[in-house]
């Protein structure tokens, strides 16, 4: 998957333009950087498309502790949306990184967050409805 793939399917899964598209997956990568240690932040950039890895770089290789709240208020604020939105952008961008990742790579990177993230995370891919069938 390229950057601009990456793009398409956050915009997709949220319903919104690839500019905000992009702007909630810079901040929820660069909020995902902030919240995990520099090695899972280092494992995260080289599962992502290499135009998206930058977004992932920390000011330090320290892990800051904050819940779900903090998240998504770091989100919406770094993408100026609001909080249900930067949710819902937050979502989409770890389903992608789970479309994209192979089985188990995700986990590495979610099972640092805390347990709160997993209600954004949705389990499995959900169902189109709309998918070709045959």
């Amino acid at each position: 998957m390229d950057d601009h793939q990456f793009i398409d399917s956050v915009a997709h899964r949220t319903g919104t333009s690839a500019e905000l598209a992009t702007a909630m997956a810079w901040a929820t990568l660069t909020t995902l950087a902030e919240r995990l240690d520099g090695a899972a932040t280092r494992d995260l950039a080289d599962r992502l498309p290499e135009g998206l890895r930058a977004y992932t770089f920390a000011p330090t290789t320290a892990a800051e502790r904050f819940e779900l709240d903090e998240f998504v208020q770091r989100v919406s604020g770094r993408a100026d949306v609001d909080p249900d939105l930067a949710a819902a952008g937050i979502r989409a961008v770890l389903d992608t990184l789970r479309d994209t990742d192979a089985v188990g790579q995700q986990d590495d990177v979610v099972g640092e967050l805390p347990a709160e993230l997993w209600q954004l995370a949705n389990p499995a891919p959900q169902y189109d409805a709309h998918r070709d069938r045959g």
